[in-house]
């Protein structure tokens, strides 16, 4: 277990909700590579097209905004961009170059749909504000998701459980690639809209299907 990791073998941080919603899609991914897109995935890219402007920032109400901001941890080894960052005026904050006064840095990601019953998005949130931390040595305790089915935000707190369950799930995201290993299929109700269910083959697998006659099914239809 590693206390710090070098530039050259920081990961996706993006891929830390892939990793937590399925192990197997993280590691078709980022292991071997593959990639497919269906309608979810570019509605969502769609989506983020609204947050991705590198390099622009803007005022807002007294906020600064900051958008496609790259960030890194060498804690987690992880390295990405936050869809928007916003850096709201607080005694608890930073100094900015050419701002006066201190500001708190507030991630907020945009996401398709809604609200998870599961933690695969506050874990990507949470990795961004420990990576911020690491970045601005400051402390920040909440996040946003702002969801396109219910167009409107939700408050994510960056609890301790939430922050060790980064830790974990971020080391286990190093080993699974250092070892180029990619986990056998566990199917579920999620395989139905996974953009790489095509590739994955979760049905084919649970049923142990040969290969050949798998192919012999394709050609004959069934």
């Amino acid at each position: 277990m590693k206390s710090e990791y070098t530039v050259d073998e920081l990961l996706p941080l993006s891929g830390i909700q892939h990793f937590y919603f399925c192990r197997r899609q993280w590691a078709l991914i980022h292991v071997e590579r593959q990639w497919q897109e269906n309608s979810l995935t570019a509605e969502g890219r769609a989506l983020h097209k609204n947050a991705d402007d590198p390099f622009f920032s803007e005022m807002r109400e007294g906020k600064i905004i900051a958008r496609s901001m790259p960030v890194s941890s060498y804690g987690l080894g992880l390295s990405g961009i936050c869809d928007v960052v916003e850096f709201i005026p607080s005694p608890q904050g930073v100094c900015l170059q050419h701002h006066p006064g201190n500001y708190l840095p507030v991630p907020v990601e945009y996401k398709r749909g809604k609200e998870k019953r599961d933690a695969c998005d506050q874990v990507q949130l949470c990795a961004q504000a420990i990576c911020l931390e690491e970045m601005l040595s400051v402390d920040i305790p909440i996040g946003y998701f702002f969801y396109g089915q219910i167009r409107h935000r939700v408050e994510v707190l960056f609890t301790v459980e939430l922050r060790d369950l980064v830790k974990h799930v971020s080391q286990e995201m190093h080993q699974y690639f250092e070892r180029g290993y990619t986990p056998q299929v566990k199917p579920s109700k999620a395989c139905l809209s996974c953009s790489l269910q095509d590739i994955c083959l979760p049905t084919l697998q649970k049923k142990t299907i040969s290969a050949s006659k798998y192919i012999r099914m394709q050609i004959d239809g069934d």
